[in-house]
Parts: structure tokens; C-alpha cells; sequence
């Protein structure tokens, strides 16, 4: 096994390499950070065969691509590259990715320009918004899942169903002031939530959502609460719609609000999972000049402890009244916050108002396994 583990950047580095080279140029290219990955998880696989040799035969096809890969670093990076992009959502994202990378049948030989035109057409944009926007995406995600795939020191791989060993659902026991507060903790995506009444959601300063197809929480939230037809049109965008109409409403439209801000909305189709509100944070504020965001912890804070006073605002205007309150982690996506740095600032809001003996039932939801350790740490300190 490597004696080091890969990150995100080399990967996503090295990604976009194979995506100019293609699949059929890979001999002879410098690309240590996926041969490391694949050879990790070549050794994760063949251990894991060896175990398991008695068992009836169900390997995986990526097990067994791994191992009849495993005398090819090319084959095996191939090989890799296909077992992380089977882990991204089936739809765009993932076809995106296949032909981006030549995974797509019949592509692997194609040019780079060609690959990258049948994928923007994936999305219908223009060849040049993709390359600028949805391919470092399309590619970061699939670096993520490379990541993942990757086994820890101990030797123990990270498979999707040892990110779920532990259960989607957790409770965690705080003390709040002078009292014991159960928190719930769900460890999946933001929009399988269900039976929360308010979920919080970042936004940037200018209220504007992110595309529904992209995957951070604000996107999942737009693209579960759309209204679509039996053919899969949105016939409703209503937290878009609505925002625009509570920007007018304030005298925002058109320009940026003070970080901190909190907009409720409806929650559209994800009425019918329980959800009855969406609390846009405005945390995110635009770098000029780039597609980045700047996050200050300290509006985090702020924006949480509005999102509870508005909650405390709306709650009996409701039958029967919200109740319950959802966080993600605000700002640790493209806001660029350490899980640490996001858990501290949101946790500094709840934790106030919970010692103040409100009602609230107070929950969490993350994806990745390494945050979900970080909330149930809370009662030892953050």
C-alpha cells in the first residue's frame, strides 16, 4: 500500500490530465497521486477477495477489475476511474463524468474536444460555460470519490457501506446550560430529510441559487423542492420564485443583503416529506473576479441565530407549529470552512439558545463520515 494517501487537489490535477490525454494515452504519464490511489485500493480489493474467498461468488465487477488489473498502473487507474464514477448519481452528473473521461462506450479513443463537446451537451450549455464551470465539478466530485474510495491507515477501505456502518440516524446527548438536549444527527443527503419542519440552507449574498444539477446543499434542496411533470420537466421552480419575490418584497432585488441574512420560503415538493420551510443564510460572499466564495465563521453565527429567532417568529403561525430545525455544516462547500471551523460557529448559536431552554428539536445533516464524527463529538467539546 502507498505510504501516502492522496488528496483531493493532486487528484483533481491529475484528472484533468487524463481528461486531456484520454484513456488510450495514459502509458508513460506521471500521475502518482491515482496510481497511488489504485494501488491502495487494489490491496483493499484483494484482501478483501481473500477473506471472502469461501463465500458464494458475488464479487463486485470493480473487485474484480482491480484484480485483473493489478500488473497495469494505466489499467488500474482505468479501472479506478471507473469504480468512482459508478459512485456519483446516476443522471448528468455521472454520464457527464463517463464522457468526460472517455469512461462513455466507444469514447475512450475520442479527442478531448469531442469528449468535452457530448458532455456539455449533457448539460445543454456551451462548450465553453462547461469547461469553466460544470467540468471542474463534474471532475472535483469524482476526486471526492477517489477519496473515499481510498483505505484508511489502518488498512480498513472507505466503502459506502462502512460510511453507513454506524447508521443514518444518530442521537447525541448535549448539555445545554443545565439541561440534557438530544440532537439527531442524520448522515445522508440533505434531501432525503424527513419530518423536519425548517431546514437551513446556504445562500450567497445575492439570494441566488446554484443550478439544481450542481451538488451542493442549496442545489439538492432547489432540485427536491421542484414540481415536476410525469415526464420530468420542472413545472415549478418555488424556492427560486420565492426568493426573487422576498428580495422584491424587501427592497433587495438587485443587490447584495448584509451576510447573515435569513429568507424563508416554502419548501415546495418536499412538503410531502415533512418539510415544511427553507431558511436561506446568506453566508457566501462572491471573490471578485473568480467563481470562489469568502465565509466569515463569525456570520455563520449570526446567520444561525437569526434562523432560530425567525423560527421562534413563525412557529404557532403554522398547524401544527415548526418544531424542528435542521443545520448543515453552512459554509463548509465552496465557502471553504473546515468541517471544525462550520461545527463551531453553528454549534455557538444552537448551543445559546438551547440554554435559554428553548424548545426546539435540534438536527444535523452531513454526508461525509469525518463530519459526523465531529458532531458526536460535541459533548467532549468541539
Amino acid at each position: 500500500m502507498a505510504s501516502s494517501l492522496p488528496d483531493h487537489a493532486s487528484l483533481l490535477a491529475e484528472l484533468k490530465e487524463v481528461r486531456r490525454a484520454g484513456l488510450v494515452r495514459l502509458r508513460g504519464r506521471a500521475l502518482p497521486a491515482l496510481e497511488s490511489a489504485a494501488e491502495a485500493v487494489t490491496g483493499s480489493a484483494s484482501a478483501s477477495d481473500s477473506a471472502s474467498a469461501s463465500a458464494p461468488a458475488s464479487a463486485s465487477a470493480p473487485a474484480f477489475a482491480f484484480a485483473s488489473a493489478s500488473g497495469s498502473p494505466g489499467a488500474a487507474v482505468e479501472a479506478l476511474l471507473r469504480l468512482a464514477v459508478s459512485r456519483l448519481d446516476a443522471g448528468t452528473l455521472r454520464t457527464a463524468a463517463e464522457y468526460t473521461l472517455g469512461l462513455a462506450q466507444g469514447t475512450r479513443d475520442w479527442p478531448a474536444s469531442s469528449r468535452r463537446t457530448r458532455a456539455a451537451s449533457v448539460y445543454g450549455v456551451s462548450v465553453e460555460r462547461f469547461r469553466k464551470d460544470h467540468e471542474v465539478m463534474v471532475l472535483g466530485q469524482v476526486a471526492e470519490h477517489i477519496v473515499r474510495l481510498v483505505p484508511r491507515e489502518s488498512g480498513t477501505p472507505r466503502t459506502g457501506e462502512d460510511e453507513w456502518s454506524a447508521g443514518a440516524h444518530r442521537s447525541v446527548q448535549v448539555l445545554a446550560g443545565d439541561r440534557q438536549v438530544r440532537l439527531t444527527l442524520h448522515v445522508h443527503p440533505v434531501d432525503l430529510l424527513r419530518d423536519v419542519d425548517v431546514v437551513v440552507s446556504p445562500v450567497n449574498v445575492h439570494l441566488a441559487l446554484p443550478e439544481p444539477y450542481k451538488s451542493s446543499v442549496a442545489a439538492s434542496l432547489r432540485r427536491a423542492a421542484s414540481v415536476r411533470g410525469v415526464t420530468g420537466d420542472v413545472l415549478d421552480d418555488p424556492l427560486h420564485d420565492e426568493l426573487r419575490k422576498w428580495a422584491a418584497r424587501h427592497g433587495t432585488a438587485g443587490r447584495a443583503v448584509l451576510p447573515g441574512t435569513v429568507a424563508a420560503t416554502g419548501s415546495g415538493a418536499l412538503a410531502a416529506q415533512g418539510v415544511r420551510r427553507i431558511y436561506h443564510a446568506a453566508i457566501a460572499v462572491p471573490r471578485a473576479g473568480t467563481n470562489d466564495y469568502d465565509v466569515l465563521p463569525a456570520d455563520v453565527t449570526r446567520s444561525v441565530s437569526r434562523a432560530l429567532a425567525l423560527l421562534a417568529e413563525e412557529s404557532d403561525r403554522h398547524t401544527p407549529p415548526l418544531r424542528s430545525v435542521c443545520f448543515p455544516l453552512l459554509g463548509s462547500g465552496r465557502g471553504g470552512l473546515p468541517y471544525r471551523v462550520s461545527l463551531a460557529a453553528v454549534w455557538a448559536a444552537v448551543e445559546a439558545e438551547l440554554a435559554r431552554r428553548a424548545p426546539w428539536d435540534v438536527h444535523f445533516v452531513v454526508r461525509a463520515p469525518e463530519a459526523a464524527a465531529l458532531v458526536e463529538r460535541i459533548p467532549a467539546g468541539i
